[in-house]
């Protein structure tokens, strides 16, 4: 290190090369000597770096510790990035330096708010980026604030994470250095990257710009989809994509945080064709300087752009070459090896997050995986042999394997076009049977494994079918119990023992339970297509809203000779709910209505309630009823509302009369019964399955407790639900061996839940960051082999709820968000689950991306009598906040009356 080099410099001297001002800061100071819009700042150069890690005895501490830490070995890595750490933390910034840095700092203001980056001597360099791997600080006040952040940079370069990037890439880790670049904090109303060689499909003649509300931060991570505009190099915007910008980073009292982007602001552009065009030809300057093409960070701060970054495009990240059908994109953050959670690189099938995935729309911890992966094994008849995955995680996420099940049942003699028409009503839109990837399976075998277990699966559903009433009446004291003995219990053995002995017990009961409702479920397959040809289905769908109590049921008893049927339900007839209790679904909207009308109290709201949430199954999460302000939050929103779900249901209940005194004269009396017996066995199935479903979510919350309470025995905390439930069994045992694994899930945890929600439908190879690196990225369908056509320009999917509606459509991309829904507005989003219930009623109508007939929006809606149209595929691509549309229900399309 040359000792002559000053340990501070300006951000354009001439000598901030990369040897002294790392990377980021060499390419920082070029574009400032070019007269780039560059914001004030100053260098904090590798000698101060040098200074600082001798003092530190950092020499030292890597030759004793880089030894073990090989890529190859996480574990080992993270145990030298540890030690390395406490080292680094525990030593001050050496005087000269500090009076350096607040010198420079000073010069640019009283307490000026700045930008305090990371500018490692390995970075933006051809092939090797390093973007992402060393820490950045916005925002950062004070010149001891200043001081500490540049500290932190330092201690940047020597996490696990970064010591492994450099180790893949065969740079040594004792030869890095690093440098910190200081820069006055632009106040960006917006912000993003522009490309000068566009990443969608790497042509030469196109800018591309992304472009997103408040600070850079949500565009860059990929936490917001950006507007993407195209920038002929002769000049002139080509195309001009408004995205979702769901999020905006924007400055807080110390540091940055994410926010909801306004909706009036969601579906706005961000740059007006001249803006683009300006920032393309600035991009097109730096090119020229670099002599290559280069991405850039950009800001706009009132009407004065600002370059933050800019490096020469190096490829990506991870040396794998990309999936067919997807460009390389430059700067992806890298997934911590072994921790992909991607069980579509497997191979080349059809993967599906309908169904289930409703109902798991989170990235999965790891703890919330194994006992998913628990689950799998008693709820459903198997979609899933050894060797032979009928379902996985894609980036984290749920995803059943379509091909896997379709080979499965083609081998016991069901077609996959059979397969296509019986699970589409479960699992949604699905592609013509010529379409779906299958595996051969040889038929002995299939038959040798799946039919014992099919038929162990029965038995069990049929005997628990007859405890359905005792179960769903006792659960919610047995949870509740269970939840306050687990926190009285103060010895990690006996945690450990309350597992197999009450813990696991309970939560496969639940299981077992919902399996039982699915062998009775035969109803809610078959009776809508029954009654259809007998009374059309508008009339149908009215009817079988009757899942409240109110259907009806054939008095006469008397026996149905056109299904061949007694007329007896299989669960037994009373599902323990009570004939006049809502729907479980709808719980969270009518118990709601009720304490808003003074019925009950808060803690009743809390009991019926207080368990169901959008991210119940994803045990890290905290229930809803662990929150002081929910029930305050929920009243709030509801207090604009026109109607509540109790006027709703008063008027369905009514229209379902009307249509049961019309069967008299409509039908022949046997024709006229068969009607009322088949709605009350499907009512009786679905009331069933929806209760049981509710009380599987109080499960998950005595699970999520177990983990909780782990956590506090152990002293380890929540790195706990980054362990599988049978790792916490053995550090609760004494075993740390598995809390190696934590700082590398927690990593993959992080950057999975950090992008957009991947497409509905995945064939073949996905990579998620990939996938959500590119613009031109598709939300309902991706396929590798590029064999898809492209998304259709209609919208149409399946009749949810039956009616017609015209409204104005509000898209919504998460449940948090849907307080943005105005009284009387059409919702329009991915997916429904039971945390979006308490929205229906202010709604106009509902339109889902994802869903079919059996899905949470479709039997909510119908419930409620709102009209409903679900997996759409393409809505949220198609249709923006503000158009006027007309949803009808009853045909399955939506149409743009008028853009907004």
């Amino acid at each position: 290190m040359r000792t002559d080099r000053p340990l501070v410099m300006a951000l354009d001297d001439p000598g901030a090369v990369v040897a002294a001002a790392g990377g980021k800061g060499a390419a920082l100071a070029r574009l400032a000597r070019a007269g780039l819009p560059v914001p004030p700042g100053f260098h904090v150069t590798t000698r101060a770096y040098a200074d600082f890690a001798a003092r530190a005895g950092l020499p030292a501490a890597l030759r004793e510790t880089l030894s073990g830490a090989g890529a190859a070995d996480p574990a080992a890595r993270e145990a030298a990035a540890r030690r390395i750490g406490v080292l680094l933390a525990a030593a001050p910034v050496p005087a000269p330096t500090a009076a350096a840095v607040t010198a420079a700092y000073a010069a640019l203001g009283a307490d000026v708010p700045v930008a305090v980056r990371s500018s490692a001597t390995s970075e933006d360099l051809p092939g090797m980026s390093a973007a992402g791997q060393h820490d950045t600080y916005l925002n950062v006040r004070g010149a001891a604030a200043v001081l500490d952040a540049v500290r932190r940079c330092w201690a940047s370069l020597w996490t696990a994470r970064a010591i492994g990037y450099r180790e893949r890439h065969g740079a040594a880790g004792g030869e890095v250095s690093l440098a910190v670049v200081v820069q006055r904090l632009v106040p960006a109303d917006a912000a993003g990257v522009l490309f000068t060689v566009s990443p969608v499909a790497g042509q030469g003649d196109q800018v591309a710009v992304n472009a997103g509300w408040g600070l850079g931060e949500a565009v860059v991570s990929g936490r917001a989809t950006p507007d993407v505009i195209l920038v002929s190099r002769a000049g002139g915007v080509t195309d001009y994509r408004v995205g979702g910008k769901e999020v905006m980073t924007v400055p807080a009292a110390t540091g940055t945080r994410d926010q909801a982007t306004p909706g009036d602001r969601r579906r706005a552009a961000v740059l007006s064709p001249a803006e683009a065009s300006d920032l393309a030809r600035t991009g097109l300057r730096i090119e020229e300087l670099f002599g290559a093409p280069v991405d850039v960070e950009w800001a706009r701060a009132g009407q004065e752009m600002f370059i933050l970054q800019a490096r020469p495009i190096t490829g990506p990240a991870a040396p794998a070459a990309p999936a067919p059908g997807l460009p390389a994109i430059p700067d992806l953050p890298a997934v911590p090896p072994g921790e992909e959670w991607n069980d579509s690189l497997a191979g080349d099938y059809l993967w599906s997050s309908g169904n289930l995935g409703e109902a798991l729309q989170d990235v999965m911890t790891p703890a919330t995986w194994s006992f998913m992966q628990l689950f799998m094994t008693r709820a459903i008849a198997p979609p899933t042999l050894p060797a032979y995955p009928g379902y996985g995680r894609v980036g984290g996420r749920f995803y059943a394997n379509v091909s896997m099940s379709a080979s499965l049942t083609a081998a016991l003699g069901v077609s996959v076009r059979r397969y296509v028409a019986i699970y589409g009503p479960v699992l949604g839109k699905l592609p013509p049977a010529g379409q779906i990837p299958t595996v051969p399976l040889p038929r002995w075998k299939v038959i040798r494994l799946a039919v014992p277990a099919t038929a162990a699966l029965l038995r069990r559903a049929r005997k628990n079918s007859r405890r359905l009433p005792d179960f769903i009446a006792g659960s919610a004291g047995r949870c509740d119990g269970l939840r306050r003995d687990l926190q009285r219990i103060e010895d990690p053995g006996l945690l450990a023992a309350a597992w197999p002995e009450r813990v696991e017990p309970l939560f496969l009961e639940a299981c077992d339970m919902l399996a039982a409702t699915g062998a009775a479920a035969t109803p809610l397959l078959q009776v809508p297509g029954q009654l259809e040809r007998l009374i059309g289905a508008a009339d149908t769908a009215v009817l079988l809203s009757g899942a409240d109590g109110t259907g009806g049921t054939d008095s006469t008893g008397g026996a149905d000779s056109t299904d061949g049927t007694d007329g007896t339900d299989s669960t037994g007839g009373a599902d323990g709910t009570g004939g006049g209790d809502p729907l479980a679904s709808l719980t969270p909207a009518t118990a709601l209505a009720r304490l808003a009308r003074g019925e009950i109290d808060r803690a009743e709201f809390t009991r019926l309630s207080g368990h169901r949430g959008p991210h119940e199954a994803e045990v890290s999460a905290p229930r809803p009823a662990e929150d002081p302000g929910w029930i305050d939050r929920q009243l709030a929103e509801l207090g604009d509302t026109a109607r509540d779900a109790g006027d709703l249901l008063a008027r369905q209940a009514a229209a379902r009369q009307a249509i049961r005194d019309r069967l008299g004269t409509r039908l022949p009396p046997r024709q006229a019964a068969a009607v009322r017996r088949r709605a009350g066995r499907w009512a009786r199935a679905a009331r069933a399955r929806e209760a049981v479903r509710s009380e599987l979510a109080r499960s998950f919350w005595v699970l999520r407790a177990w983990v909780l309470r782990a956590g506090e025995l152990s002293g380890h905390g929540d790195d706990l639900f980054f362990l599988s439930y049978p790792e916490i069994l053995g550090v609760l045992g004494g075993e740390p061996a598995p809390l190696a694994a934590v700082p590398g899930r927690r990593a993959a945890y992080e950057l999975y839940r950090g992008l957009p929600v991947y497409p509905t439908l995945i064939r073949g190879r996905f990579d998620p960051v990939r996938w959500a690196a590119d613009p031109g990225r598709r939300t309902d369908l991706y396929d590798e082999h590029g064999t898809s056509g492209p998304p259709g320009e209609a919208i149409t999917g399946f009749g949810g709820a039956p009616g017609v509606a015209e409204g104005v459509a509000r898209v919504i991309g998460q449940v948090e968000d849907a307080g943005l829904l105005r009284d009387g507005e059409i919702l329009v989003t991915t997916v429904t689950n039971i945390g979006w219930t308490p929205v229906f009623p202010r709604a106009a109508a509902i339109v889902t991306d994802v869903g079919a007939p059996l899905s949470h929006a479709a039997i909510v809606a119908r419930e409620l009598g709102v009209p409903a149209v679900v997996g759409c595929g393409n809505a949220t691509m198609r249709l923006r906040s503000g158009d006027l549309i007309r949803v009808d229900g009853g045909t399955g399309t939506v149409e743009v009356l008028h853009p907004g």
